[in-house]
């Protein structure tokens, strides 16, 4: 586990288990791009649980009331540690699929950009918001979302991430919010 706040716990062997989990599909969206599938992870109850766990205990005591999770995979993951820490959960969508009026958000990825929404009145000021994905590669999708939350009024608290690219690990933060994440991209 990687943050500018704490040391890595490599010793968990419950990251072992998560990390083996994760599969690897290679040139996928396009060429060059070793894609980190965590529906796999998904699939073992226990790792799935494990990795919801370890969230749950890092977050727990923060006084976190906004447990927001970026569409699609931050969905898996969010809901979840919202549930299990007594938080709302927010979801940040891809434009057009939210209801009533929202806030948007537009942002580069690796392999191309993209855009981000919110519903207006989601988040209130005062709100202490954590933003949860599945993988850290550029640190764009969270800079959107980010903006987002503290546009509505939120403190945004920290980035969590269960995959983050390892040169994350020297500087663990993206637009200066702390950013955590639980291992690095297999390469197989």
């Amino acid at each position: 586990m990687f943050s500018k706040h704490n040391a890595p716990k490599a010793e968990d062997p419950r990251l072992k288990a998560i990390t083996e989990a994760i599969r690897v599909v290679p040139h996928f969206p396009k060429q060059g791009i070793m894609f980190q599938d965590i529906t796999t992870l998904l699939l073992d109850h226990k790792v799935f649980k494990d990795t919801i766990d370890i969230f749950v205990d890092r977050y727990k005591d923060m006084g976190i009331s906004i447990v927001a999770g970026v569409e699609a995979r931050g969905f898996f993951f969010g809901p979840s540690i919202a549930l299990a820490i007594g938080s709302k959960f927010v979801p940040l969508r891809k434009p057009r699929k939210l209801p009533g009026e929202v806030i948007s958000e537009k942002y580069v990825l690796e392999y191309g950009s993209d855009c981000l929404e919110m519903h207006v009145g989601a988040v209130k000021p005062g709100d202490k918001a954590i933003v949860i994905d599945d993988l850290v590669a550029t640190g764009g999708t969270l800079s959107a979302a980010i903006s987002l939350l503290e546009r509505g009024g939120a403190e945004v608290v920290e980035c969590a991430c269960v995959i983050g690219l390892s040169h994350f690990k020297d500087d663990c933060s993206v637009n200066g919010k702390p950013l955590y994440f639980l291992v690095e991209p297999r390469l197989q």
